[in-house]
């Protein structure tokens, strides 16, 4: 059987999911976009902006595509990549383009879209279309709808995006290791003309929820990790890593986040409320909608938010789950508020002449401290701010809201300036105590109140009387 009739029968065997790309096709492939800086990049511009706004990936891109024989054509490749997550950290990952994670990729309702996904990594992969309507062979599932990708072939999936939303792309083959080494991406179908239930927005953001396990002074994640994660990230960047949101003073702003890691997490925005506007599964009905603080998003789901950025200044925006906002955290270190060192660091020093005393007066310490680290590694907690050490990681960033940022305009403003007497501060010694109303309504000062003495009885185990 010559190469031909090899080729057809297995795209023939295929049906029209997953197919083989012949090598004489090759050489038409879509151009090989690729991109390594770490920055966030601009929306891609083109025609396409008479019809949607586009989305800003933090510390990432939107994927180019070429229009051909009535499809928006992309090339994928997947293959090894090293991301750096923070200024001196770097990590070994598996991605897409150059990245993790891979690129944003941008349609609209009604497109068709033609995928070439070429594998570069050692082992066989594919890519899930994660919450898109489309043929059963093109959703990505080895074994189950297709081949897996050899390494070395290229592949194509074709279909129609047919519903508007906020989606993800990643592996369903050995997705233990492939999603643990970073292999994951961002979609988005926008509304094709008015569409009731989305709005259009200002500024429009997008990042994945992912988590790695890197030890101290490596580069290559751990893949068998189950739950003890001790890096939490925005699009693989930790903080100070991650880019702050940029938005022009009362935007109407749309952040979608989706979450790629195994548990669940809270994202919290600071000074304004929001909406959950979509999901996975759509647009949400207007009447379902409330406002929130804090969303929780579960493992595999997206959450798209919007607000009114009304209120200037620096917002903090993160997971509140307060161990997502540490860096390279160990799991089993014992408390040590209270206890004194002093009599152990000098008899300890005599063995390990560099030892540190850590953690007796809380943890705020450490984000002070100028110890050595391990090559290859992010401080537990840092990040400057206008005041000092924001005592930050992991999954943590801004909201930078200013009058005097232009439309379109996504560059870093800076740091808030804070009009005069709007910064909390230390009350002066020589001001009166507070003053507390009196049941006639006249005020007198708040009396001092002796407190009593407290006993502390102990006693040992097995002591007790009957």
């Amino acid at each position: 059987m010559n190469r031909r009739r090899q080729f057809m029968s297995l795209t023939a065997a295929l049906g029209v999911g997953g197919l083989v790309v012949g090598r004489s096709s090759l050489a038409g492939l879509p151009e090989l976009v690729s991109q390594s800086s770490a920055s966030t990049q601009g929306p891609l511009r083109g025609d396409h902006e008479a019809v949607y706004q586009p989305v800003i990936t933090l510390n990432g891109w939107t994927l180019p595509y070429r229009y051909r024989n009535g499809a928006k054509e992309f090339h994928l490749v997947a293959e090894p990549v090293i991301r750096e997550m923070t200024p001196g950290f770097v990590a070994h990952l598996w991605g897409y383009n150059g990245q993790s994670p891979g690129p944003t990729i941008e349609v609209v309702e009604g497109d068709r879209v033609r995928l070439y996904v070429t594998n570069r990594l050692p082992e066989h992969t594919s890519i899930h279309w994660h919450g898109q309507r489309l043929p059963n062979g093109m959703d990505g599932v080895t074994g189950l709808n297709q081949p897996g990708i050899p390494p070395g072939q290229t592949f194509l999936y074709e279909f129609i995006a047919r519903r508007p939303g906020t989606f993800m792309y990643h592996p369903h083959a050995d997705e233990m290791t492939q999603m643990a080494m970073g292999m994951m991406g961002f979609w988005v179908t926008h509304p094709k003309k008015g569409n009731r239930t989305i709005e259009k927005v200002d500024r429009d953001f997008v990042f994945l929820l992912s988590s790695y396990d890197i030890e101290p002074g490596s580069a290559t994640p751990k893949i068998m990790t189950m739950l003890d994660f001790n890096l939490w990230t925005w699009n693989s960047r930790i903080f100070p890593g991650i880019d702050s949101l940029n938005v022009r003073l009362n935007d109407r702003v749309r952040v979608r986040i989706g979450n790629l890691t195994m548990t669940n997490h809270p994202i919290h925005l600071h000074g304004h409320e929001f909406e959950v506007t979509g999901t996975d599964g759509g647009p949400t009905p207007r009447a379902s909608r409330w406002p929130e603080v804090t969303t929780d998003i579960a493992v595999g789901q997206m959450r798209q938010i919007e607000f009114i950025a009304s209120e200037e200044g620096d917002w903090a925006f993160h997971c509140h789950k307060s161990h997502h906002t540490m860096n390279a955290m160990g799991h089993d270190i014992p408390t040590l508020i209270g206890i004194d060192h002093r009599g152990l660091v000098g008899r300890i020093r005599g063995h390990i002449p560099d030892y540190m005393p850590m953690g007796e007066r809380g943890m705020a310490d450490m984000a002070e401290m100028e110890m050595e680290l391990p090559d290859n590694t992010a401080p537990m907690m840092t990040g400057q701010g206008p005041f000092g050490s924001v005592e930050m990681g992991g999954m943590f960033s801004t909201l930078k809201v200013r009058k005097t940022q232009r439309p379109g305009d996504y560059s870093d403003p800076g740091w808030y300036q804070h009009p005069m007497g709007t910064v909390a501060g230390p009350v002066a010694q020589a001001e009166a105590p507070p003053a507390v109303v009196a049941p006639g309504g006249r005020s007198k000062e708040m009396p001092s109140v002796p407190q009593p003495a407290v006993e502390v009885r102990i006693q040992k185990p097995g002591n007790h009387k009957h």
